[in-house]
């Protein structure tokens, strides 16, 4: 979805962008799985809207519309494995590349500063260490020793919320 104008000199809205943060809350409130209120929320909030958005926006602008989304395909982004933070870096590159030619792209500056979020900012969460236990197929004989926490990076806490959430969605 392109970004809409008010006209000539107007203020660009960025349309793409909100139409992915909105389809991100409601996958992550109808989840149930943290407080809206909590930096849980937040980082997962942010790492799913920014997936929904390099995914083109597509699904956001037709989920917004009254239409499916393409969840399976989030899904595999955020799968556990799945190389995201690469991901993310070369979307955000070839849509600055693009932004160099056909103007400014206020989609694309949410994007980055969303991205500079997740990385910058560190939650102090429980160490999963190389457990994924946000995996549908995990066995349930799996724990996390919820006491025993280390300061990591928001997207690696909200990128399992959020895959887990579009799971339950």
């Amino acid at each position: 979805m392109r970004p809409e104008s008010t006209g000539g000199a107007g203020l660009a809205v960025p349309m793409a962008w909100l139409c992915a943060e909105y389809t991100a809350d409601v996958i992550l409130r109808t989840g149930g799985l943290v407080s809206p209120g909590s930096l849980e929320f937040r980082a997962g909030h942010r790492a799913l809207a920014l997936t929904v958005h390099l995914c083109d926006g597509a699904a956001a602008g037709t989920f917004a519309a009254g239409g499916a989304p393409d969840t399976d395909h989030w899904l595999s982004l955020t799968a556990y494995g799945h190389p995201w933070p690469e991901w993310v870096e070369e979307r955000l590159a070839a849509r600055a590349a693009r932004e160099r030619h056909g103007g400014p792209d206020p989609d694309l500056a949410l994007a980055t500063t969303t991205w500079h979020w997740l990385r910058t900012t560190e939650v102090y969460a429980a160490d999963l260490g190389d457990l994924e236990p946000w995996h549908p197929s995990r066995p349930p004989a799996a724990t996390v020793d919820e006491a025993s926490k280390v300061w990591t990076p928001a997207w690696e806490l909200g990128l399992p919320l959020g895959h887990l959430a579009v799971h339950l969605w």
